[in-house]
């Protein structure tokens, strides 16, 4: 959850401190650099990943030039009717000093839909209080991952956005 300490620009607070990691392309997120970039949040990263093959989705890593950072893709594969292989992202991972975002991208249609999940009050208010991305009709759900105490939530929204095609 964003803390209300730091810099205000254009209407959004960001905290002095954050710093995205992963940023070396020569360096690849293993097991071992994963643990060293989240420290204690490494155990809560470990128990979070385990709970995604019971919702067949697998984590991509992959350097993105753009970003100039080494980002995860959740990502639910199937196969379609015709034998195609068909995707679609879940949502996207980055690791921070200490910690890891989870950063979900609901389109704007299904807003009422996702209000209606069984999540908790704060995670509603997040989705209430999310705004669209400009032109684009998706709202983004970003979640500082810190604990256990999301996970349920994060779960609930990342099996809900697997059913978005």
């Amino acid at each position: 959850m964003r803390l209300k300490t730091g810099v205000e620009d254009k209407g959004v607070i960001y905290k002095m401190n954050e710093q995205q990691l992963l940023r070396n392309p020569e360096i690849e997120p293993t097991n071992e650099v994963l643990a060293d970039a989240l420290g204690p949040a490494n155990s809560v990263y470990k128990e979070f990943l385990a709970g995604l093959p019971n919702r067949d989705i697998q984590v991509d890593w992959r350097y993105y030039t753009d970003g100039k950072a080494w980002l995860a893709k959740g990502l639910h594969k199937w196969v379609g009717v015709r034998g195609g292989q068909n995707e679609v992202t879940a949502f996207w991972l980055s690791i921070w000093d200490g910690y890891f975002k989870v950063t979900f991208y609901i389109p704007e249609k299904t807003r009422l839909e996702a209000l209606g999940l069984p999540l908790s009050d704060t995670v509603k208010g997040m989705m209430a209080d999310a705004r669209q991305m400009g032109k684009l009709k998706f709202f983004p759900l970003t979640f500082e991952v810190k604990s256990i105490e999301f996970l349920s939530d994060i779960y609930t929204i990342a099996d809900f956005r697997k059913t978005i095609k």
